[in-house]
């Protein structure tokens, strides 16, 4: 949406960039910033003040959840340079649904002195080498930032799990889950060609985007069972063709 077509009345401008930063969670310093690379249309000026719409707060998420996908502020620029300025909030609004259906578990912030109690007990400083080694931590300075399964490494390591065994697993899991994504975008693309994107409402494409993310749970969910269906399908077969199960039985 150009600025033209804002002020003649097409889109409520009501939020000051203090306003919209707190929307987006992000700080004013960083929302001008954004705008300054081009990737928020201009602002309607009233005055001396600035004022930002639906279209600028939709934009905004987008960037957000395209850094959090991963993408350089080069990549954003490019990325937004072929979404037409005539976007809906609606149409912005599903693209980062798209963005964030199959997004990684997002890494949280944990200062160091708050590590011992989110990890579950004392770690020394071979601990954190090891958490640091298979991911499960990343070092920030004197802070960390950790996955949501900080826990469950800890225990790995507390049952004395190698790191070879941790990097193999995710190798295996890797060399197998490329396909598996490119079928599951092939069927998230089928269910949005059933939507008229263009002609959703904003509450209409929140509504879509929570549907979608009820979808990655229990697709997500699915894939873990069947995992683990097949490995205990898998570890039954090992015991019963194991020269231990003759002698049990012997």
């Amino acid at each position: 949406m150009t600025e033209r077509e804002a002020a003649d009345g097409t889109e409520e401008h009501t939020l000051t960039v203090d306003e919209l930063a707190a929307a987006t969670g992000l700080t004013v310093r960083n929302t001008r910033y954004y705008a300054s690379l081009g990737l928020l249309p201009p602002p309607v000026r009233r005055g001396r003040v600035a004022f930002y719409g639906p279209s600028h707060l939709a934009r905004l998420e987008l960037v957000r959840a395209l850094q959090d996908h991963g993408f350089t502020l080069s990549a954003i620029e490019r990325y937004l340079a072929n979404v037409a300025e005539s976007a809906t909030p609606a149409e912005l609004s599903v693209q980062r649904a798209v963005l964030t259906a199959w997004r990684p578990s997002r890494r949280e912030d944990v200062r160091a002195e708050e590590l011992a109690e989110r990890a579950g007990r004392p770690l020394s400083e071979d601990d954190v080498a090891w958490l640091v080694d298979v991911g499960a931590l990343r070092r920030v300075g004197r802070d960390f930032q950790a996955l949501p399964v900080l826990r469950l490494a800890v225990e790995l390591l507390d049952v004395g799990m190698p790191v070879a065994g941790i990097r193999a697993a995710d190798r295996a899991v890797r060399r197998h889950m490329g396909e598996l994504a490119d079928e599951l975008q092939g069927i998230l693309d089928d269910v949005l060609a059933g939507y008229d994107v263009a002609a959703m409402s904003r509450d209409e494409a929140r509504e879509l985007e929570q549907a979608l993310g009820a979808l990655r749970t229990l697709t997500l969910d699915s894939i873990v069972e069947s995992f683990q269906h097949a490995a205990h399908q898998l570890a039954t077969r090992s015991l019963t063709t194991s020269p231990l199960s003759d002698t049990a039985h012997g």
